[in-house]
């Protein structure tokens, strides 16, 4: 207990701190105090301080007694790496050098408690080598290919959540070393992190107008993967896949319009999206038992192929609805509630949940799209965490097998989008 009070006051030190500075520095006297005090508050020096706290914590942690100070400092490291970006991005400091050395500092913060928490048999110890291997893989060889491209070595949204991941990995590690009863999810966390980091190095690799399609073609094969796991009655194995699916649609368009793509790119995404989100949703509707399960799977599968037909060749084209917003519920949405509720409910509940999506979906009630209007609302440092906490839930929901608790999540999430998008669409929209 006393380890868990002194890992929330550290935690909310920080993170008052954090946010009392992002505030701050948009303020002119504050960026003269920062221009004139570079040694100590330039983003690189920040950089070299929050390295030395997260060396002198890990001593003080492994080596000595005092493992609650050597807490609050390494808290303080890792909010010092978000610190940085802030100064660097509103006081124009942003350096190659900088690009560099930021994420060579933070691996310097997490690795060696990781591994200090490895050799005391919290975590994996293989896992813990295998992370060190791939990011001094990504940090010394891939970023000296890339500068000699001339590409960006500038960290990408999956390095950065691997580091927020780690970083509270590292906390969830101490936590854990005073109370061993505590469910311990540091394998999966790790295996995560391993992911993530490979993911940062090789999309920094592909040039960028084909990250739409590729993102596109992992959807589609998460959507065949999910009807081989139906088919092996592994239906939350199959529901995760989809949803993963969904993580891989919602930024595909995004990537398009930011980077462009090729000229199948419209077709591949329409292709995934039908096999993610109709198909093998249905294919779960009618594999759940039932003298109607085959009735309701057809239903769903035909709704969504409504949607999206009409999505394609009528609501792209209609010059009164604005960009952004979909008419009826999206297909992933719709997805989302027949495979939250096919996890928690009885079959008749579940063929009622389906009617209710397919209604939603075929109407002309409006939603704002998640990625390109609600996600937009949210800052960026806020999006990067969210995503490291789901990733973590997941890691909890996997490692305790909890089927429930998934199904209640995946529910929880689309009833938020039904009320967000709804909300932002009066905002933004005109009546």
């Amino acid at each position: 207990m006393e380890r868990f009070l002194v890992i929330t006051f550290a935690a909310l030190i920080g993170t008052g701190f954090y946010y009392w500075f992002s505030r701050m520095v948009h303020k002119e006297s504050m960026q003269e105090f920062i221009n004139s005090h570079l040694w100590l508050l330039h983003p690189n020096a920040i950089c070299y301080w929050r390295t030395a706290m997260a060396l002198i914590g890990f001593v003080l942690y492994f080596f000595s007694g005092y493992q609650a100070f050597a807490i609050i400092i390494f808290t303080f490291a890792a909010i010092l790496d978000g610190v940085d970006g802030i100064v660097a991005r509103n006081c124009d400091m942003v350096t190659e050098w900088g690009e560099w050395l930021d994420p060579l500092c933070d691996k310097l913060t997490y690795l060696p408690p990781l591994l200090g928490f490895a050799y005391t048999g919290i975590v994996s110890i293989k896992l813990v080598w295998i992370l060190v291997a791939v990011e001094l893989f990504g940090q010394f060889f891939a970023r000296r290919i890339l500068s000699i491209l001339s590409y960006s070595v500038a960290a990408n949204n999956f390095g950065k959540i691997k580091a927020i991941i780690c970083f509270a990995l590292v906390i969830f590690c101490a936590l854990l070393d005073e109370n061993p009863g505590v469910i311990n999810i540091g394998d999966a966390v790790l295996l995560a992190s391993i992911v993530l980091s490979a993911a940062s190095v090789v999309f920094k690799f592909i040039p960028n107008w084909l990250y739409a399609d590729i993102l596109s073609t992992l959807n589609f094969i998460c959507g065949l993967t999910s009807l081989y796991f139906t088919y092996n009655h592994r239906y939350a194995w199959a529901i995760f896949v989809i949803i993963l699916g969904q993580l891989f649609d919602l930024f595909d368009g995004r990537m398009a319009e930011k980077h462009g793509g090729t000229v199948y790119g419209p077709y591949l995404d329409d292709i995934a999206d039908f096999v993610s989100f109709g198909l093998s949703p249905a294919y779960i509707i009618f594999q759940s038992g039932g003298s109607l399960a085959w009735l309701f799977g057809l239903i769903f599968f035909s709704g969504v192929a409504y949607r999206l037909i009409r999505f394609v060749t009528v609501d792209k084209k209609r010059k009164d609805l604005p960009e952004g917003i979909f008419n009826g519920l999206p297909s992933p949405a719709g997805a989302l509630i027949v495979l939250g509720a096919a996890l928690v409910v009885s079959p008749n509940l579940l063929w009622l949940t389906t009617a209710l999506s397919v209604v939603l979906m075929v109407s002309h009630i409006r939603f704002a799209h998640f990625g390109r209007v609600i996600l937009k609302q949210i800052p960026r440092p806020l999006f990067i965490l969210l995503s490291a906490m789901i990733i973590v839930t997941i890691a909890f929901i996997l490692k305790t097998k909890s089927v429930h608790m998934f199904g209640y999540l995946i529910l929880c999430s689309v009833f938020i989008y039904l009320i967000a998008g709804r909300k932002y669409l009066r905002q933004d929209v005109p009546s």
